[in-house]
């Protein structure tokens, strides 16, 4: 478990660009469970990939006129329990941080695992994301 006062701007990074916390496994749950539209959903982490390719990947995603319904974030190492639950969504793929998974009703259309992640640029990992919002959104 890391400090909180060592997360929270890491964690503040997604919530500012409106990414909803999901902090326990019932809100997990409750998002990701039967849900309709499109959603969006950042594993995140304290790891240098994180910082310098995941948060920036997303975010500049973001700026695509077609986007997800919603978004959410649980961090892993912070969050647990949600981000173990989270997980269980993620199957058939192993547990990863950081991660980026798009549903769309409710089924996993859209994943990029660490491998994906690190050693790809921000703007690699956002021209990814752009074209999977324009296919599924």
């Amino acid at each position: 478990m890391y400090p909180a006062e060592l997360v929270a701007p890491m964690s503040k990074d997604l919530t500012t660009a409106g990414f909803e916390s999901l902090l326990t496994p019932e809100e997990v749950v409750a998002e990701l469970e039967n849900s309709t539209g499109t959603a969006l959903l950042v594993v995140n982490s304290v790891c240098g990939c994180a910082a310098a390719n995941a948060r920036p990947g997303v975010k500049i995603a973001l700026q695509n006129e077609k986007q997800p319904d919603k978004l959410f974030t649980v961090f892993a190492g912070v969050n647990t329990e949600a981000t173990a639950k989270a997980r269980e969504y993620l199957l058939p793929y192993p547990p990863s941080s950081p991660a980026i998974a798009l549903f769309k009703d409710g089924r996993l259309v859209h994943f990029l695992e660490r491998h994906h992640i690190e050693g790809r640029s921000a703007m690699m990992i956002a021209e990814n994301l752009k074209a999977a919002f324009n296919d599924f959104c």
